[in-house]
């Protein structure tokens, strides 16, 4: 995914959600958990399980998973004590990195992402080194050829239900909305027929850094690679580009 904030290329980053199932779901199950336990169990007055809900869904998670990790939310089942914090760090290259981190033992969690920065050739930094790079948005993909209709009347559609921005390249259509408007802007394109491969809020970077040294490019998606695997990691944004020719060597 050029130019977004998870990753340069959308197919190693399913083909890694693939081949770690189970780990994806023990964190899906983990946000609708908090989520529940802050907002409570209805969806339609909770925005934030709203979201957790249809992230669940379209990364598979069984509904009656989804249901359980709610009920434990709401109903005082789950005794852990969970506190949402983000970090932020520079990896290779002076690339921006930002984690969303979801822990019961901050210290613990803390030294953990130390570790894998300094190990990886980047360094944690204090809050809000990087966050000012990053926007937070409203973000919306699928493949193209999941989409019957012309590019023209997609535009059309996207701008008329207040979508904010409207990419079609590289074969992957990419939405970005404002957060108070991602609801009604989801909701009105899956009218339309579009069936989203990821839906969710998500921090935007307002530049990117071009990555096109292959040794650096491993070094970065190394790093990457190791937050993702950390138990307590749910989120991870990083403002590279690497181009698909040097992702397809990798």
């Amino acid at each position: 995914m050029a130019g977004h904030s998870k990753w340069s290329n959308i197919k190693h980053r399913k083909s890694k959600q693939d081949a770690q199932k189970a780990k994806i779901f023990t964190k899906l199950a983990r946000e609708l958990i908090v989520a529940a336990k802050e907002g409570g169990g209805d969806p339609e007055a909770n925005f934030k399980l709203r979201i957790a809900i249809d992230k669940a869904k379209a990364n598979n998670l069984p509904n009656e998973n989804i249901a359980r990790a709610i009920q434990k939310g709401v109903g005082g089942g789950d005794d852990s004590n969970y506190e949402t914090i983000v970090y932020e760090g520079y990896g290779p290259g002076g690339v921006a990195v930002m984690l969303d981190i979801m822990t019961d033992n901050r210290n613990r969690t803390a030294g953990d992402i130390r570790h894998i920065f300094s190990k990886n050739g980047g360094n944690m930094g204090e809050t809000g080194c990087v966050s000012w790079m990053f926007e937070r948005k409203g973000y919306l993909s699928l493949e193209r050829d999941k989409f019957s209709g012309n590019d023209d009347d997609l535009l059309l559609i996207g701008l008329e239900s207040g979508a904010e921005d409207i990419k079609i390249e590289d074969g992957l259509i990419e939405v970005f909305t404002s957060p108070d408007d991602f609801m009604d802007v989801k909701k009105a394109l899956e009218e339309q027929g579009l069936e989203f491969d990821e839906a969710e809020l998500s921090m935007i970077p307002q530049n990117t850094v071009l990555v096109e040294d292959i040794d650096q490019a491993k070094k970065l998606i190394k790093l990457i690679d190791a937050f993702e695997d950390h138990d307590d990691v749910q989120n991870v944004y990083a403002n590279f580009n690497i181009p698909d020719e040097i992702m397809e060597n990798l």
